[in-house]
């Protein structure tokens, strides 16, 4: 794994957006614009580096999954902030039936520098985004300037054949709609959604579209409608599972919650046993269940215990994304519980590369590994002013 500097292709903003990365450019507090599609340096792999991570990943998935089994068995949704029992039913339920309910991918962010097992810092499983730029723009870029070489990218073609194989578990005779919340202003969740809802179209599927604000709710029918008034049967939302039960209509979205068998009237994609994996306290269950495992990094759910005055530990909320809410705190300093659930993770700084802190976002698509995108930070925690880098397979 190796950092190279290199000169931008002349129009390089105009080319990336002209493949669906609209949102080139971050604005910071200052007020000034920066790429956050950086392509003045890229990432250097040899194909071995990469075999030995999809074979890392995939195990991580494994581990994922057989965890969610532990939780729902073990009735542990308490320890993922879960409470409502009625939510936890929802949840439990489409976990037993998930052969019957359509999933698509996720995304693991790693830890790994090119020296040492990579370590998983946490896994988006239920929203993930930086998938348009991980599928499109850095296989462009890579044909453009390393023709004839490779890349760990086989995003575009496996979303394709999962959106094929599941076909048959979606409802027929209705469109497939894909959502996305209109308070997006950045264009990121639009244009993620717009480019999942191509790839189900590659498949032969027939998608309409839709932002969750405009989903209406048919009284008569007791049924999601859409602005048109037509039934919605299935729908793609890029709209957390937490928000979704959380907000003024999630009464209604869990009594006509299509959890497999067809017995609900709207079945949602991702399903709601992703709320298993895509909430921090899973950092902490896999440890547990995988004590010194080397891809895992010591967490507990109670408190820093030992890693306060050892190594040091992060407190992340159990729900948040692009670092909200996180803290780091160094070796020796006092430990501190945090009033609002939280993983509380050893603190492994973000490996440097020419004073740029790099973290690792490595795809799955239905169970198997399907590529990876590398987001740059200038401090340890990864968060909305990150930049985004290409990479390739020397």
């Amino acid at each position: 794994m190796e950092r190279r500097t290199v000169e931008p292709r002349p129009g390089w903003q105009q080319t990336v957006e002209e493949q669906g990365l609209i949102y080139p450019l971050t604005r910071h507090p200052d007020g000034s614009l920066h790429p956050y599609w950086d392509e003045s340096a890229h990432y250097v792999f040899t194909l071995e580096e990469v075999e030995a991570l999809e074979e890392v990943v995939e195990e991580l998935h494994r581990m994922c999954l057989e965890a969610a089994d532990h939780i729902v068995a073990a009735d542990r949704f308490a320890d993922l902030g879960i409470t409502d029992p009625r939510i936890a039913r929802a949840v439990a339920e489409a976990w037993h039936r998930r052969a019957e309910l359509p999933s698509l991918y996720g995304r693991f962010d790693l830890h790994y520098d090119g020296t040492g097992p990579a370590k998983l810092l946490e896994y988006n499983a239920d929203t993930p985004t930086s998938l348009v730029e991980a599928a499109s723009p850095q296989w462009f870029w890579m044909e453009e300037r390393f023709p004839g070489a490779d890349q760990w990218n086989s995003l575009h073609e496996r979303l394709v054949d999962a959106w094929r194989e599941q076909a048959a578990l979606l409802p027929p005779g209705s469109p497939l709609y894909f959502a996305h919340s209109s308070a997006d202003e950045l264009g990121e969740d639009l244009m993620t959604v717009a480019y999942l809802k191509e790839t189900a179209e590659q498949a032969g599927l027939d998608t309409d579209w839709i932002s969750m604000e405009e989903i209406g709710w048919d009284r008569l029918s007791g049924r999601f409608v859409d602005n048109k008034l037509r039934f919605i049967r299935s729908i793609f939302k890029l709209y957390p599972w937490e928000w979704l039960t959380t907000d003024r209509f999630a009464g209604h979205v869990l009594d006509t919650l299509d959890n497999g068998g067809g017995t609900g009237s709207t079945l949602w994609i991702e399903p709601a046993w992703k709320m298993l994996l895509s909430n921090k306290a899973l950092l902490a269950i896999l440890w547990e269940l995988h004590p010194g495992h080397p891809n895992l990094l010591p967490a507990h759910l109670d408190g820093p215990r030992d890693l306060a005055g050892t190594t040091g530990y992060v407190a992340k909320p159990l729900l948040g994304r692009e670092g909200a809410g996180v803290t780091l705190h160094e070796p020796g300093a006092a430990p501190v519980v945090r009033d609002e659930p939280c993983c509380y993770q050893q603190l492994a700084p973000l490996p440097a590369f020419d004073g740029n802190h790099v973290v690792l976002g490595a795809w799955v698509v239905g169970n198997e590994a399907a590529g990876l995108g590398i987001r740059e930070s200038s401090g340890l925690v990864t968060d909305e002013y990150a930049r985004f880098l290409p990479h390739v397979i020397l």
